[in-house]
């Protein structure tokens, strides 16, 4: 096999361990006794809408879904009050990701992110051998400025997590602001708000305002895995100006979100109670753990999504010690935060078994 000399140097993602992995790695016999705290999945499953849905769409199966999503699109742009035309979906965000760096990357050319932002970015822009400019993050927070001083005239996208995975961290709605108003015309910004639905209100800021406005060169990336509950469907979309929206278009397979996928995504939109029960769980387990853990003198990073940063000591060894434990949560060395693991907020039930395995572990 004469594959391209430069591919064996791409690194593989590291995802959350799956719960029978686990279970088949340890000898677990109840898969239903290991808590899965690992890759920030939403603790309450589903929308009870969104499962109606998918048992509905089942007997549609053999047919092929619409490749435009003309019905998901519509309302969804209703919902964010923008045009359709605005919208692109993707099988996840992660493939939208992908479509940026089709577009976009290539040798000579490069990628603005933060040094602990989400990895993704610097895998994607990889496959397409481009240049990623990694800016540090004082106290693991984006630093607007130091990004915007890091682009060259060969930057061809800069992206913000907000909030960061897998800090948690975010930025000031104002600085948002700023920073699209000094943005270079060359240059692509791509706010990632994948936790945007669990966001506190008073930090949630407004980038689709400048979208709204005619601005061209920023684009919004959410996602139905998070919040509403549907990560094993894959789907996730991006908002931007329809020039934009063409470009990743044409770089986009057909029937990329499935008929279940977006069946599911439909119903989502409305189960309001889903997504308020979602942010209660998520702030009270935040409080939970930001109260609970400096009790054994584990420090955390604050967080606005639905998972914190715990420094540790040593993550990976207490990563596979909790595993013992029937605990699963993420290493953060891939990150270069060796000492870190981050904890997925579940249930309360979840929260407190996965705090008492912590304790023992350090113990």
């Amino acid at each position: 096999m004469k594959a391209k000399e430069w591919i064996s140097d791409l690194r593989v993602y590291e995802p959350g361990k799956p719960i029978e992995e686990v279970a088949r790695e340890l000898g677990f016999d109840d898969i239903a006794e290991i808590v899965k705290v690992a890759s920030n999945e939403n603790e309450l499953g589903p929308s009870p809408m969104a499962i109606e849905a998918m048992q509905e769409a089942i007997p549609e199966m053999h047919r092929y879904p619409d490749g435009g999503a003309f019905y998901l699109k519509q309302k969804l742009a209703g919902n964010l009050g923008v045009a359709p035309e605005n919208l692109l979906f993707g099988c996840g965000s992660n493939e939208l990701i992908v479509f940026l760096c089709h577009v976009f990357m290539e040798q000579g050319k490069n990628l603005v992110m933060g040094a602990e932002a989400f990895a993704v970015y610097f895998l994607a822009n990889a496959m397409y051998q481009g240049e990623t400019i990694r800016v540090p993050m004082p106290e693991h927070v984006h630093d607007l400025d130091a990004m915007l001083a890091a682009i060259t005239p060969e930057t061809r996208l800069v992206c913000i997590c907000n909030p960061n995975n897998p800090t948690g961290t975010m930025v000031a709605p104002d600085a948002i602001d700023a920073f699209i108003e000094k943005l270079p015309d060359h240059v692509v910004a791509v706010f990632d708000e994948a936790y945007f639905e669990v966001m506190p209100d008073d930090m949630k800021p407004d980038v689709l305002k400048h979208i709204r406005a005619g601005k061209k060169n920023v684009l919004v990336l959410r996602t139905f895995s998070k919040a509403y509950g549907l990560a094993g469907l894959r789907i996730g979309y991006a908002v931007a100006h329809p020039e934009l929206i063409n470009l990743l278009n044409k770089v986009r397979q057909p029937f990329n979100a499935n008929l279940m996928a977006q069946a599911a995504a439909m119903a989502a939109l409305d189960d309001i109670p889903h997504i308020v029960e979602t942010r209660e769980m998520v702030f009270q387990g935040l409080k939970f753990f930001e109260e609970e853990l400096p009790k054994i003198g584990v420090e955390t990073v604050p967080s606005g999504a639905n998972f914190i940063l715990v420094k540790t000591g040593n993550g990976r060894e207490v990563f596979l010690e909790l595993q013992k434990r029937k605990v699963i949560v993420r290493p953060m060395d891939p990150y270069g935060l060796g000492d870190f693991i981050r904890i997925t907020i579940g249930t309360p039930e979840q929260n407190q078994f996965t705090l008492d395995a912590l304790k023992d572990v350090l113990a």
